[in-house]
């Protein structure tokens, strides 16, 4: 598909400087899971973990930190380059990393992992769930979880730039099915990049959990939150969640959400 083509493209452009970001900020403590991550996913020691759409390896190398093994998952071969450079700064012996888009993983990796994983910023960059909620059910152990923690659907139709002025307009329809083009790529741990195309699909929540029913999982825990983890527009830090805050937004809408599953026993 010519979208992911342009979008592995797009990606390439930032990875020098996520590592570069990451590197210091992971050696300086300023990088952290946020603590709805942790707490959710309780207890990983001596567990495998694969961890999808990985980009430069940073939280990899946080999940390595609590679990057994972890091997991440990215479709740009520089992400790959620089999080085994990344794993390498930081003597960090228990990761292995694949190259491959995650819709076509299930026909290069077969292994099966306790924990599959993914989070903050990573559903929009996939065409298809059906296929992804299938590649999910393929790693997991009988015994296994899936866990993610990404954007709010319905955070993300509106205009992310009038929401500090609660300004609620719909930019992105919520059951669009074309994906949204940009020309730029970056801006939050790069500088922005421009001249790129990049592909960003829509999905309601209604596709999510059905394309994970659909694949032979049932969701064990399912949760809204008002904080995001990525700042949308002068909003305010918080040391203790690790995530971005409007302090007007305590109960108006969700920015962010986690969902939790497990694999449907056989009759």
């Amino acid at each position: 598909m010519n979208e992911i083509e342009s979008n592995k493209q797009a990606w390439s452009k930032l990875s020098e400087d996520h590592y570069r970001h990451y590197k210091k900020a992971l050696m300086d403590g300023t990088h952290q899971l946020n603590h709805h991550i942790v707490e959710e996913l309780g207890d990983i020691s001596g567990k495998s973990v694969i961890h999808l759409q990985c980009n430069t390896g940073a939280d990899t190398m946080l999940l390595a930190k609590k679990a057994g093994h972890v091997t991440g998952v990215d479709f740009v071969p520089e992400n790959l380059y620089y999080a085994y450079r990344l794993a390498e700064d930081l003597a960090c012996d228990n990761v292995d990393f694949i190259e491959s888009d995650i819709l076509s993983l299930s026909d290069i990796h077969h292994d099966k992992y306790d924990i599959v994983f993914t989070s903050e910023g990573v559903l929009g960059w996939l065409p298809d769930l059906d296929v992804w909620a299938r590649t999910i059910r393929g790693l997991l152990k009988d015994t296994g979880f899936f866990y993610i923690f990404d954007s709010h659907p319905f955070f993300l139709a509106f205009d992310e730039c009038k929401l500090d002025k609660q300004i609620y307009d719909i930019k992105y329809p919520y059951f669009g099915k074309c994906p949204d083009v940009d020309d730029c790529i970056g801006g939050y741990a790069s500088e922005t990049k421009k001249g790129v195309n990049t592909y960003f699909w829509m999905h309601t929540l209604s596709e999510i959990i059905n394309a994970l029913a659909g694949a032979g999982l049932y969701i064990e825990m399912f949760n809204e939150y008002t904080e995001n983890f990525w700042d949308s527009g002068n909003m305010k830090f918080s040391e203790k969640s690790g995530m971005y805050e409007y302090d007007y937004n305590t109960d108006k809408y969700p920015m962010s959400f986690s969902l939790r599953a497990g694999i449907i026993p056989a009759k």
